[in-house]
């Protein structure tokens, strides 16, 4: 795919796949399906099973997997400054950023928070500073999506379980099947961002605020 038109649109669709469940969603998720056998052979292919899952699931279970993975002493969190800074005056400052480069190109963020991951998907395809935008991809996209991925772990869910089962008294039924299905999603948009934005887009020696502190952080927190 060599129009970028084309390329943040399928970012911009692929945001969708995170949304809470709802009847509509399914065939917001069918569409993906769609593009990406369109434009992503090996990303459709294993896209796949979260498509099937996501056409067939009965609704309250849908509910309860989307829950037990990113809400309520979930398995992970779809906040990206989260998951690389945690509660670390780093992440608000990089919330603080991030919500003024929404704001600049109008990019809903509904009642979620700047560095929510639809939410920066949105906003690629909106930004009109290429520097920017390959650090948003580079330093926060896929260092944060990678240690989403190590989440669905065994023994990060392990340990996760017994946190989660000591604070709340009602525990939400498991899938075995599906339990960990929204791994595929997120294996399914790492494979696409490598391919889409190979390599680490650090090449640009133009001092910018938010890219340098970015930047900075990560490289003291080494992750990535």
């Amino acid at each position: 795919m060599d129009d970028m038109r084309d390329i943040f649109k399928s970012y911009e669709i692929f945001a969708d796949v995170f949304a809470y469940p709802n009847e509509t969603l399914r065939s917001k998720i069918k569409n993906v399906q769609n593009h990406l056998e369109k434009y992503y052979n090996e990303e459709a292919n294993m896209f796949f099973e979260f498509s099937e899952f996501a056409s067939s699931i009965e609704l309250k279970k849908w509910e309860e997997i989307y829950t037990r993975t990113f809400d309520v002493q979930a398995l992970t969190t779809l906040d990206l400054g989260y998951v690389l800074f945690g509660d670390d005056y780093k992440r608000g400052e990089l919330l603080v950023n991030l919500s003024k480069e929404h704001k600049k190109v109008n990019n809903e963020c509904s009642s979620e928070l700047a560095d929510h991951l639809p939410n920066v998907l949105r906003l690629l395809g909106k930004l009109n500073d290429n520097d920017l935008l390959e650090d948003i991809i580079s330093l926060l996209l896929k260092p944060a999506l990678s240690k989403i991925a190590l989440e669905f772990d065994s023994k990060h869910i392990e340990k996760k379980s017994k946190v989660y089962q000591k604070h709340h008294r009602v525990i939400i039924e498991k899938d075995e099947h599906y339990a960990l299905i929204y791994r595929n999603a997120i294996d399914t948009l790492l494979l696409m961002l490598n391919k889409d934005f190979p390599g680490n887009g650090l090449d640009s020696t133009e001092d910018k605020n938010f890219t340098r502190q970015i930047s900075s952080e990560l490289e003291i927190e080494k992750l990535g």
